[in-house]
């Protein structure tokens, strides 16, 4: 009776969190679609500032302007992006080994290492790693993300860069190529480049003004500013599909457990009932003898 009694407290148990981690994929899955959508959307303001920088590097030397200009590295500065909450499958975990790979690289190629942590998982990390000079931690970023809240963040690179603090600046975050498939990735970010692509017809026959040099400038500082808004989409899609990959794992996991439980119920309490019946006959025949 005893058993029966706690399988049954563990079945309860089971179930409702069962409930819960399926609330948990419902709201992720939710989620997901929003910055699946997000992410997408963006893609395409990637590629017209592709498109422009081609234009411009047709007419002026582009490597000349101070954020394009490549040196030998001797520093690099790595930003890595996590999330702040767990129970999202393989995600931090995945992008925190890269992390480390890179900073493995640094240090087997004598480069010092700085880091700029983004989510509470990496900021965990490195506040315990003695090889890397940590500059910047930012933590519970808004769930509606803006550019302008990155806006610290990618002053603080592109100052290091120009200051030549660093000579490069890196971006590790996880890319979203589908519901079912994240990868993380590095994105190089300083010094600004981009792979030259087919101009529109309309932009070949665009003027700039006040000059080409100050709209190179400008559109040099909005290929950094959307290169890293892009990462950060990529980065929320993908945390988003893993978690609610993980919250339906989860639920699986638990529906099978309470089948399995019910079973076990079942077959103590079919046992208890075939004891009570033998007793009850032996006992009725030792009555009759």
């Amino acid at each position: 009776m005893a058993n029966t009694i706690a399988i049954k407290r563990r079945i309860g148990s089971v179930k409702n969190t069962r409930q819960i981690t399926k609330a948990m994929e419902l709201v992720a899955a939710s989620r997901m679609r929003k910055a699946q959508e997000a992410a997408q959307r963006s893609r395409a303001y990637s590629q017209i500032a592709r498109e422009l920088l081609t234009s411009l590097s047709n007419i002026t030397e582009v490597s000349e302007h101070s954020l394009f200009k490549k040196r030998t590295i001797k520093a690099r500065l790595l930003v890595v992006i996590t999330s702040d909450r767990g129970m999202a499958g393989a995600y931090n975990s995945n992008a925190l080994r890269a992390y480390l790979a890179e900073l493995k690289a640094d240090k087997s190629a004598g480069v010092k290492s700085y880091t700029i942590a983004i989510g509470q998982k990496a900021a965990q990390l490195v506040s315990r790693l003695p090889q890397t000079e940590v500059v910047g931690v930012y933590k519970h970023l808004p769930e509606d993300l803006q550019v302008h809240d990155l806006q610290p963040l990618i002053r603080e690179a592109a100052k290091m860069f120009t200051d030549e603090t660093v000579d490069k600046v890196d971006v590790i975050y996880t890319h979203f190529y589908s519901s079912i498939n994240q990868q993380p990735n590095v994105l190089h970010l300083l010094p600004a480049g981009f792979a030259e692509t087919e101009i529109s017809a309309q932009l070949n026959l665009a003027e700039f003004e006040p000059s080409v040099e100050h709209v190179l400038g400008s559109a040099a500082k909005k290929l950094i500013d959307c290169q890293l808004w892009q990462a950060m989409l990529e980065s929320v899609a993908s945390e988003q599909s893993m978690r609610m990959m993980a919250m339906k794992s989860a639920t699986d996991n638990a529906t099978d457990l309470v089948d399995d439980l019910t079973l076990a119920f079942n077959n103590i309490r079919q046992a208890s009932i075939t004891q009570e019946l033998a007793e009850i006959t032996g006992g009725a025949e030792a009555l009759n003898d």
